[in-house]
């Protein structure tokens, strides 16, 4: 549990230094929120729900970068290797870095909410506790999938990449920029296969209050936050290659 404390407030002291993509993250939505709301209020009958959310998954995929740079901070600054030469496991390693960021996902996606509700108007969540748990579903997947890709990239530019045409092709597929029911008929045919599509229909599901779809979207994003977490493990435990540039 020393070893734990002392990680945590190592990684929560360089995320504090440096908010600017949680700043951006939030920020940004928030506007395009409002930009859109009138599209989708035009087009589809939950409009304000559709902006908020469809926006939030788009912007929370983007924040994967968040959870990469945590890790290849260290890689850059050529302390990870030091960190590994303590007696701290793989898994304590990634606990440590992984607490703050995963409380960064937290915040995030509750401020996007919040203003999501106040300002553009999405209903109150018929069941509050359901979208809480579906908030920390989402938040552990995608701390799960951006810790494993900061294993397995080699420089910053890569994990701009990997973020930046993820978030697009994840929110494209998955319903977020455009109802999964307005898609092409092959686009609707392979969406179930990006996690962008569970994270809507768990999420949608949460403020509805139709528990079965949350619990749906949960498991397959939890199997896949788990596939991500081994990968993740096994890559450290093998120990990490330099990094280019």
């Amino acid at each position: 549990m020393t070893r734990f404390s002392v990680l945590v407030r190592h990684s929560a002291v360089l995320r504090l230094r440096d908010p600017g993509h949680l700043i951006s993250y939030a920020v940004m939505p928030m506007v395009l929120m409002l930009v859109f709301k009138p599209l989708f209020a035009a087009s589809v009958a939950d409009g304000p729900t559709q902006a908020v959310l469809g926006l939030l998954v788009m912007f929370t995929v983007l924040a994967l970068s968040i959870v990469g740079t945590s890790m290849l901070s260290e890689r850059t600054w050529n302390t990870w290797d030091r960190l590994r030469a303590t007696p701290a496991t793989a898994g304590e390693l990634l606990a440590g870095k992984a607490v703050p960021v995963f409380a960064v996902l937290v915040l995030q996606q509750a401020v996007l909410l919040v203003f999501g509700h106040y300002v553009v108007g999405m209903p109150a969540p018929v069941s509050p506790v359901l979208l809480g748990f579906a908030v920390l579903v989402w938040s552990l997947t995608l701390l799960a999938v951006g810790t494993a890709a900061a294993t397995l990239v080699r420089s910053h530019g890569e994990l701009s990449a990997v973020c930046d045409v993820g978030s697009l092709v994840v929110s494209s597929l998955g319903g977020a920029l455009i109802p999964a029911a307005m898609l092409p008929g092959w686009a609707q045919a392979i969406a179930p296969i990006s996690p962008g599509y569970w994270a809507m229909t768990m999420l949608r599901g949460a403020v509805e209050g139709q528990s079965s779809d949350v619990f749906r979207g949960a498991a397959i994003l939890g199997g896949l936050a788990v596939v991500a977490g081994i990968v993740a493990v096994v890559r450290l435990d093998r120990g990490l290659s330099r990094l280019r540039g």
